[in-house]
């Protein structure tokens, strides 16, 4: 089992998760995180962490997707280890459907 960053943190990114992962397996993108399945160690300290309720197990239905989008971005997104600001747009964007279609950005985030 992995866990995986759905479309709820895009336009959101909270990073609580990252300053709690004892592996750092997250990477950042501009506008979301996601976790890189091979190097998670199925701790899911991270999961309870996250606000915008993002972070799922990849047992759960359809998780099959998330796992390749996770693998594909955290393979050339940089790793973030320390916690940053969420977006500005974070507390209006929580929740909101349709976000990967909508407001996914492939550009990279910044290093720490």
């Amino acid at each position: 089992m992995t866990y995986v960053v759905t479309d709820n943190c895009i336009m959101c990114k909270y990073t609580d998760c990252v300053e709690v992962c004892p592996v750092d397996c997250f990477y950042e993108g501009e506008n979301t995180l996601v976790i890189h399945p091979d190097e998670c160690i199925d701790c899911g300290v991270c999961e309870p962490e996250c606000p915008a309720d993002a972070i799922r197990p990849d047992t759960e239905p359809a998780m099959d997707e998330w796992v390749e989008f996770n693998r594909k971005y955290s393979e050339i997104w940089p790793v973030i280890t320390q916690k940053k600001e969420p977006l500005p747009t974070a507390t209006e964007m929580d929740g909101v459907p349709g976000k990967l279609a909508k407001y996914f950005s492939e550009a990279p985030g910044e290093s720490d």
